[in-house]
């Protein structure tokens, strides 16, 4: 009988992906256990400080012993961002609920100017209740972009107020240390990136 801390991930195809087992072990995660892009030692995404969307200061420490999932956008994007929370909300559904709780899904508007509290809150609300939205002045939005290597432009509108903005399309996974520790690309599915997550969150469980 198949032990029931194996967790399968199966395509809408019903092709099983991925088993990431429960199985604890001394091993550190390695790049064979991911579809995402594993990061061993990066040299970027240490850290951050930014105002969530109830108006309380948050840094990485403050969702230490959770998985963070964190992707940066804007709430006028017209497809991109919405399908990127809505993968990660559809993952969310996927991992049993107690390690669901255990993971938070932060998203980054790099539209400080057009992006206040109360409309990032219900954005990111929309897509599920436990995503967090973060802003800071266009200033330091600039300088976090750069330290994670995010490529985002200003594109002219037909008026000064309809501009759109072209960005980078990777999301970040912190481990539950803080660690950035996987980039996830755009093209990636929801059973992919739920796998990935739970893999490691069962680190966390040793």
């Amino acid at each position: 009988m198949m032990p029931r801390c194996l967790f399968w991930l199966a395509l809408a195809s019903g092709l099983v992906t991925g088993i990431a087992s429960c199985e604890r072990t001394s091993e550190p995660p390695s790049e064979s256990q991911f579809k995402s892009t594993f990061l061993e030692n990066p040299t970027f995404g240490k850290d951050f400080q930014l105002r969530g969307h109830h108006g309380k200061l948050r840094t990485l420490a403050d969702f230490r012993g959770k998985v963070v999932l964190m992707f940066f956008g804007f709430t006028h994007c017209p497809d991109v961002c919405p399908t990127t929370l809505a993968r990660a909300a559809q993952s969310v559904s996927m991992l049993p609920a107690g390690d669901a709780k255990r993971l938070q899904v932060l998203f980054v508007t790099l539209d400080p100017e057009r992006d206040t509290a109360s409309l990032l809150k219900q954005y990111v609300s929309a897509f599920h209740p436990s995503f967090l939205g973060l802003r800071t002045t266009p200033d330091a939005t600039r300088e976090l972009a750069d330290h994670f290597k995010v490529y985002y432009q200003r594109v002219p509108g037909a008026t000064p107020q309809s501009y759109s903005i072209d960005h980078s399309t990777f999301s970040y996974v912190f481990d539950h240390k803080g660690k950035l520790s996987l980039l996830v690309a755009h093209a990636q599915t929801a059973a992919e990136l739920a796998s990935d997550i739970q893999v490691l969150l069962n680190r966390n469980k040793e």
